[in-house]
C-alpha cells in the first residue's frame, strides 16, 4: 500500500532569501503584521504570528544586493498565509490599500478567498481565508470542484 502522509501534518514555516532585510521587514512586519522573534544581526530575522518560534525566516546569506529569482525558472511560486477569519483577510486588504501596496490578483476559489501579491523581492505571496469545509463546492460524485472567480474586494472591506 502506498504511504499517505498523516492528515494532521502541517507546513510549519517558509524561509526566504531576500536582497534587503530591512525592505523585506517593511513588508512582512510593518504591513502584514508579523512579529520579530529573533534577529541575527543584519543577515537574518525570524518572524511569527502569535509567538511561534517562526513562520517566516528571511535571510541575505546568499542573496544580499542581488536581483529577484527569475520568474521563468523552477522555484517558489508563492507562499500562502492562512488568515483565521474572513474579516482578518479584509483587515489585511485594508492595510495593503493604505500602504499603496499593489495586488497582482484576487480570487474566490470556492474553498477559499485569496489575495495575491509579490513581496519586495518578487516572491509570490497568497493571503487567504478558507471557507468551512462543509461549504466547499463538490460535484455530484462528491469530488472537490475548486474554481477561480472574481473576488469582491468591496464586500471583503465591508467586513471590517
Amino acid at each position: 500500500m502506498a504511504y499517505i502522509i498523516p492528515p494532521q501534518t502541517r507546513i510549519g514555516h517558509v524561509h526566504l532569501k531576500v536582497t534587503d532585510l530591512d525592505k523585506a521587514l517593511t513588508f512582512y512586519k510593518d504591513i502584514l503584521g508579523f512579529e520579530i522573534m529573533q534577529r541575527y544581526g543584519t543577515q537574518a530575522v525570524f518572524l511569527s504570528a502569535g509567538g511561534y518560534h517562526h513562520h517566516i525566516g528571511l535571510n541575505t546569506w546568499y542573496s544580499k544586493n542581488t536581483g529577484p529569482a527569475p520568474v521563468h525558472a523552477a522555484g517558489l511560486f508563492h507562499t500562502a498565509i492562512l488568515y483565521p477569519s474572513e474579516r482578518d483577510l479584509g483587515v489585511v486588504l485594508k492595510r495593503l490599500i493604505d500602504a499603496k501596496y499593489p495586488l497582482t490578483g484576487a480570487s474566490d476559489h470556492g474553498v477559499s478567498k485569496a489575495l495575491y501579491l509579490d513581496d519586495p523581492d518578487g516572491n509570490g505571496v497568497e493571503l487567504y481565508w478558507d471557507r468551512p469545509k462543509e461549504e466547499w463546492p463538490l460535484d455530484a460524485e462528491g469530488n472537490l470542484m475548486m474554481v477561480t472567480e472574481h473576488l469582491d474586494l468591496d464586500a471583503l472591506l465591508a467586513l471590517i
